[in-house]
């Protein structure tokens, strides 16, 4: 018998491998068919109902826009936060079973846990089958870099099952301005400047197909098409993180020497109406303040005698009152439509500076009575035309709206346009006060207060404010400088000497409040000043207010709240560019003379952006994605354009702009 030769044994079989070939895929085609005419024979809804119950569109979020102070530095940043997942079913034996033992390593040394417990959790893991185990939450981006590069997971996510899901946290990044002045957006919870501009802040979220694992978890699907989110604008607030800082400092120390509930300080740019510092302290313990609640301008208070500045400016602008004006004060005490007023202290014939720098309660009234107690509405009307009676119109939440008793009111008598005059009988928020005496610094000309400078996107500006007037002439020439006058008399001579310097000339007004005096238990008071420097040529103006001083040490304006005005006035107007901190003034560049060719180096570490323009992009990018932040840049080349300056104080994730070449 002849045996077969190699050839046709090899014939054989290579005809014996395409039968089976064409048998398999003939049976795949015959399933193939068979599920196509289940589909189309099956109920919509059916179909329907399995897909919904088993893929979902995911939501991908949109990075929220940085928040900034006028000088660039970073209030509120979006960083970004990584969780780990690993599916188990794509890993190969090979490779999960020549590595995993130093994979387990690895996990040990960078958290902790003993090896052999994650060697068991991922053989159990793996023996599931589990294609979207959860392995770790929450890490930064130096700690996702490191396990993305460990045994396994280096071989990416359809060979080592290695699958990040990035998300992005709110952060504060100073700690100058507190949570209640920066607040929040989360949902129905809306405060402070992150609710006051999150329309552009907030930019438009994207979109990812899921497929269900189990009951539970959903994993990402990248072959389907994903609708990436849109960032958020980059806004910058008025707020000047100097000031901000002078204004925070003084006032906690002074807080902390009288034992007082809160405080506040507003301080507002004349010219502009730009807010430059908002502070709001609350004791929580003995001796410790935190920025939790915005008394500025959710509270509405009692102004006291700092309103008197308000009812005597009405009666200048309508002529009553001239520089020659006197009132008799006999011993401090008037008894008027059945009420007490007094003042505590003096007495005789003063005039009208005096009345202002000693802050006569008797005085105030007697000339507001004498002259509008038979026509109030003529004084209303004033604070009409001055916008007291309406509320502020700013982009904040939680502004409070003032109230002033009028004639109509069921509560009116012939007593309460005299205690409307020295501060009683009304409400208003520490912003409307200011504003008021801010348009008296500005000759007359009151501007809304501004809260934003301005908006960029992809490093260009997209709006920028300017400022808006609310009233154009309070009051006639006359009436604002003979006021001017009355409010620097009262700081060389009256109630706020204690803060008179011959080095700065500043005008202003001391307020001593009661409070809740209806009430039985002890006397509540705040103290407050409120004024502007330098008082010739006025650049800023501001409101200090603290609340239940320790009534032993003292309550009054002129020696609680005026003192923290002079150190604010001190720091922020004296204080020169040459008087700063070299390093400050100083930008801090990158040393090329070390730098060749691809070597070029870039320094992070002291957390300040780098003078970038003239480097090549190729060798700077990297550096900057791998310090983990965030890089939109254009062209190819040399950088050319940077944004923010270098020697900006960078938070991290924070985004960079760059622009290249071509």
């Amino acid at each position: 018998m002849l045996k077969p030769s190699n050839f046709d044994s090899k014939r054989r079989k290579s005809l014996k491998w395409g039968y089976l070939f064409t048998m398999v895929a003939g049976c795949l085609f015959i399933l193939f068919l068979a599920r196509i005419l289940v589909l189309q024979n099956s109920n919509v809804d059916e179909i329907e109902v399995y897909i919904k119950n088993n893929y979902r569109e995911a939501t991908l979020k949109a990075a929220r826009g940085n928040l900034y102070a006028s000088d660039g530095s970073i209030l509120a940043t979006t960083v970004m936060r990584y969780d780990i997942y690993v599916d188990f079913k794509v890993i190969k034996d090979s490779v999960y079973n020549s590595n995993i033992a130093a994979l387990s390593d690895s996990m040990n040394v960078m958290f902790g846990k003993p090896r052999n417990v994650y060697r068991q959790r991922f053989d159990e893991q793996r023996k599931k089958e589990n294609q979207y185990y959860a392995l770790v939450k929450n890490l930064d981006f130096d700690q996702y870099d490191r396990i993305r590069k460990f045994p396994i997971f280096n071989k990416g996510k359809h060979k080592g099952g290695f699958i990040v899901d990035r998300k992005y946290k709110r952060e504060l990044a100073t700690s100058e301005i507190g949570a209640g002045t920066i607040g929040m957006d989360n949902g129905p919870y809306k405060s402070g400047l992150e609710a006051a501009f999150s329309k552009y802040l907030s930019g438009t979220d994207g979109s990812r197909p899921e497929q269900r694992v189990n009951s539970t978890q959903w994993k990402p699907i990248d072959y389907w098409k994903i609708k990436e989110p849109v960032d958020g604008q980059d806004v910058f607030t008025t707020l000047d993180l100097r000031i901000q800082d002078i204004a925070h400092s003084a006032l906690e120390k002074q807080l902390i020497k009288f034992d007082a509930h809160h405080g506040s300080v507003l301080v507002m740019e004349v010219e502009t109406g730009k807010v430059r510092a908002m502070v709001n302290l609350t004791r929580t313990d003995p001796g410790i303040y935190v920025d939790s609640y915005n008394y500025i301008l959710k509270d509405g208070i009692e102004p006291g005698s700092t309103f008197k500045t308000v009812s005597l400016l009405a009666a200048m602008d309508d002529g009553f009152i001239t520089e020659e004006t006197t009132v008799n004060i006999g011993n401090g005490v008037w008894h008027y439509a059945g009420q007490r007023i007094s003042d505590g202290h003096g007495g005789g014939t003063y005039d009208i500076s005096d009345v202002l720098a000693k802050s006569s309660n008797v005085g105030t009234a007697k000339l507001i009575t004498q002259y509008y107690g038979e026509k109030p509405q003529i004084f209303l009307d004033h604070l009409k035309r001055w916008k007291m009676f309406d509320k502020m119109d700013i982009e904040l939440p939680g502004v409070t709206e003032p109230f002033i008793y009028t004639p109509d009111h069921k509560r009116w008598n012939a007593a309460t346009l005299a205690s409307i005059s020295y501060g009683y009988s009304s409400s208003f928020n520490l912003l409307q006060l200011t504003t008021f005496y801010n348009g008296i610094a500005n000759d007359g000309r009151m501007l809304k207060p501004l809260f934003i400078d301005k908006i960029m996107k992809d490093g260009k500006v997209t709006y920028e404010a300017k400022p808006q007037v609310m009233v154009n002439r309070m009051a006639s020439k006359e009436a604002i400088d003979m006021m001017t006058s009355a409010l620097t008399k009262a700081v060389e001579k009256g109630t706020g000497r204690s803060i008179f310097t011959p080095n700065l000339k500043m005008a202003g007004k001391t307020g001593t409040a009661r409070f809740e005096y209806w009430l039985p238990g002890p006397m509540k008071y705040r103290a407050s000043f409120a004024g502007f420097y330098p008082a010739d040529n006025p650049k800023y103006t501001c409101y200090v207010m603290v609340d239940q001083p320790d009534v032993k040490k003292s309550y009054y304006g002129g020696t609680v709240a005026a003192p923290v005005f002079k150190e604010i006035a001190g720091k922020t107007f004296l204080k020169t560019p040459q008087n700063i901190e070299q390093e400050m003034l100083v930008e801090k560049k990158v040393d090329l003379s070390k730098m060749t060719g691809s070597q070029q180096k870039i320094n992070l570490k002291d957390g300040r952006m780098p003078s970038l323009v003239g480097l090549t992009g190729k060798h700077i990018i990297p550096q900057l994605e791998n310090a983990g932040y965030r890089v939109d840049y254009k062209g190819v080349g040399k950088i050319t354009e940077q944004f923010p300056a270098s020697g900006t104080m960078l938070n991290e994730n924070h985004k960079l702009y760059l622009k290249l070449q071509n």
